[in-house]
């Protein structure tokens, strides 16, 4: 009693400490971006300087073309073959947090001067110079379907968008950096921009910002000294590929009265897409695992029932027992699996991963994890992961322990460090190509050196302890004993291998989360704002019940055949779901991705991400066939 009471206590501490360490992280002046985010509102007065910032230029998801490419990879606002405007002081860099940097933000501040409340037209930034060459990359670009993000307290900078489904008036963030005129098949470029700044007046007197639209325009303008913006000049400028092209930016601003208050401005650009879909898909999967839920419990309850009455009133020296299935293999059902070492430090990093997922899910369904705070999602992931290692490690400990292993101090090792350092090798890889590409996305080497310190000098030792605490828990009492004679394994039917039941298994929990999925990617990859964690949270719990449901009918079948050999299976046959998620990232995607980065980019994140949820739900196959084997052989009577 006095032992666990202490193990709770250095948990807790261990935790006290983590986060005291990410404090001081946010002093630091290596990334100068490591912080909780939080947002409180901003209040204002007549004549007050409003900044605008501008954000990466990203892709967008467009209609596609046999002649189109998508490309995945963002660039800087001021790269230099785009010669957008400058401030006058020059550019600076804005605080971010870890997961804003890790999701490519990178934000500046701008050349454009808004105070509150004044109107302002035909405003002059700058004019700048497109060389041939590089009024070719731009052009690439607008076809692309690339766009500006901008920001402005907080709020991104949007379009006025109707859903042609539902009719809704809504809010997209960003905006294209020109267009492809489907008549002369020429691109053009956009260099002016209309704001319409919402604010909304309280009253104390004070002035909030509650929306931002832009009505961008491409103008070709004679000269700086004759500007002429209105709104029926049509005019645009093309970039010429041929010679060099002079260029003006010029902006508006108009200030409207909203009656909109500021705890609801988020609601305008939180748009469901295909919202009937979503509640169809969920309803129809809630069915489908309600009566799957009952055909396997009415199976495993009743067979197993079944059999350990006739298992317990025979005589087991009778031939009868020749007869039994999976009575017979009760002397060799626990013995150790192949490869424990690899089996328990995966299915500590399994827990590791189901722990951060369910948490993140449950924090951002109730409303913690609000997308006005940018890269709070990433951020509390990182956090949590590097938390629960302790308890992946304590869990990768104890069940090598109970595989019957001795090489301790190597399980502690590779707990914290081999998945974690694969999946960082991966990222160091897909960076490399992010930083050929110019992109903004490429993380910088601060921050990945902050993350390597945080790793080893935080993770790694809450592991070592979590690790030393699992190997002092009490191990697993077996039913059985194991016996000393290996007991030959009869011919398998063909259906009953592990491929074959891994993708019998896998498509019934992928159900669950295969409309999730496309939207997700549709953030990832497309700036989307994904906010439906709701939604999320309510198909991740039934893909985990069904991962469950499922391997348990398997293994159960599987222990019938007399296979005894039942830990890897079932977490291959649980984890078959992985093959599902990245078959359906790449083969059912219709992206036609232009450039070897953004197809590294694309393969290797789908990658990523089939084999995290696969780890995850192996785990959980795992987890149930323990269970059920455990409390099938402790009902029956062994002489």
């Amino acid at each position: 009693m006095n032992n666990g009471i202490k193990d709770r206590s250095l948990l807790s501490n261990m935790l006290i400490q983590f986060l005291f360490v990410i404090s001081l992280f946010n002093n630091l002046s290596i990334s100068n971006a490591f912080y909780l985010p939080g947002v409180a509102p901003t209040s204002y007065h007549e004549g007050d300087k409003v900044d605008l910032f501008v954000n990466h230029i990203t892709p967008s998801l467009r209609k596609q073309d046999e002649n189109s490419k998508t490309y995945l990879y963002s660039y800087d606002y001021y790269f230099d073959k785009f010669h957008f405007c400058q401030p006058i002081d020059g550019k600076q860099k804005q605080s971010e947090s870890l997961g804003s940097i890790l999701f490519g933000d990178r934000i500046f501040n701008s050349p454009f001067d808004f105070k509150l409340g004044e109107n302002s037209t035909c405003n002059l930034l700058c004019e700048s110079n497109y060389p041939q060459n590089d009024a070719k990359f731009v052009n690439d670009n607008i076809r692309a379907g690339f766009q500006f993000n901008m920001l402005i307290d907080g709020l991104p900078v949007a379009r006025t968008l109707i859903d042609s489904k539902t009719e809704e008036i809504f809010y997209s963030s960003g905006f294209n950096i020109g267009y492809d005129d489907d008549k002369t098949n020429q691109p053009y470029l956009y260099n002016h921009y209309d704001f319409f700044i919402q604010y909304h007046l309280r009253s104390d007197g004070n002035y909030r910002i509650v929306g931002v639209t832009v009505n961008p325009r491409s103008i070709k303008y004679d000269s700086i000294d004759n500007l002429q913006c209105n709104e029926d000049i049509d005019n645009p400028i093309n970039l010429s590929t041929e010679d060099s092209t002079n260029v003006i930016f010029t902006y508006s601003v108009y200030w409207v009265p909203s009656n909109l208050i500021w705890a609801t401005r988020w609601d305008q650009y939180l748009h469901v897409y295909d919202p009937k879909i979503q509640w169809f898909a969920l309803t129809n999967f809630s069915l489908i695992v309600i009566i799957l839920s009952f055909i396997i419990s009415h199976i495993l309850f009743k067979n197993l029932k079944n059999d350990i009455q006739k298992y317990n009133e025979v005589n087991l020296d009778d031939d009868i027992i020749d007869e039994m299935g999976w009575k017979l293999i009760y002397g060799d059902v626990f013995r150790s699996p192949s490869n424990p070492m690899l089996l328990s430090v995966l299915l500590g990093s399994g827990i590791q991963i189901l722990l951060m997922s369910i948490v993140t899910c449950a924090l951002a369904a109730f409303g913690l994890l609000s997308p006005s705070n940018r890269g709070s999602l990433a951020t509390v992931m990182f956090i949590l992961y590097s938390i629960f290692g302790s308890i992946g490690s304590y869990y990768s400990a104890f069940f090598y322990k109970f595989f019957q292993g001795e090489d301790w101090k190597i399980n502690m090792l590779l707990s914290p460090i081999l998945i974690p350092g694969l999946i960082f090798s991966l990222f160091i890889l897909i960076n490399v190509f992010l930083i050929f590409a110019n992109s903004s996305g490429a993380v910088p080497a601060g921050t990945m050196l902050a993350i390597v310190l945080i790793w080893f000098a935080i993770s790694v030792p809450l592991s070592c302890i979590g690790s030393l605490l699992g190997l002092k828990k009490k191990n697993i009492e077996l039913p059985v004993k194991v016996n000393q004679i290996i007991r030959q394994i009869p011919p398998q039917p063909k259906y009953m291998k592990t491929p074959y039941l891994s993708l019998i298994a896998g498509i019934f929990p992928f159900g669950s989360i295969a409309i999730e999925m496309y939207f997700i990617y549709n953030s990832l990859w497309f700036n989307r704002i994904y906010y439906m964690f709701g939604f999320l949270f309510f198909c991740f719990i039934l893909m985990l019940i069904t991962c469950m449901l499922v391997t348990l009918l398997l293994i159960y079948f599987s222990l019938c055949n007399e296979n005894y050999k039942w830990q890897w299976k079932s977490f291959f046959v649980s984890g078959g779901i992985s093959i599902y998620v990245f078959l359906h990232a790449i083969i059912l995607s219709k992206l036609n991705l232009g450039g070897l980065t953004s197809i590294v980019l694309y393969v290797g994140y789908s990658f990523l991400i089939a084999a995290c949820i696969g780890l995850m739900c192996g785990t959980v196959g795992f987890l149930s066939s323990l269970y059920l084997t455990l409390h099938m052989y402790r009902q029956i009577r062994v002489d």
